[in-house]
């Protein structure tokens, strides 16, 4: 996986989300939120805060289609710079 190869510190918990959102039927944010109580939305994109807010996992997501795309995994800074809401 690309994303985690430049991202190494944030592997391991990378990889238990994926695991938990695999395996999860998220219709709302609240379900999603039983999960990964810190996650947040905007517009259509999910945002999961990894390794204690050290990164920021950005998701798209349809909850009617049930399907989640992994956009990016940025650092904090990166996050910041607010790209990323080309997507929301």
């Amino acid at each position: 996986m690309d994303l985690l190869e430049k991202r190494p510190g944030a592997a391991d918990e990378a990889i238990a989300w994926y695991r938990v959102a695999r395996a999860s039927d998220w219709a709302s944010l609240s379900d999603v939120r039983r999960d990964c109580p810190d996650a947040d939305l905007v517009g259509h994109v999910l945002i999961f805060n990894l390794r204690h807010d050290r990164y920021r996992l950005i998701v798209r997501v349809s909850f009617r289609m049930k399907a989640l795309f992994v956009k990016a995994l940025l650092t904090h800074k990166e996050y910041d710079r607010q790209e990323w809401k080309r997507w929301a």
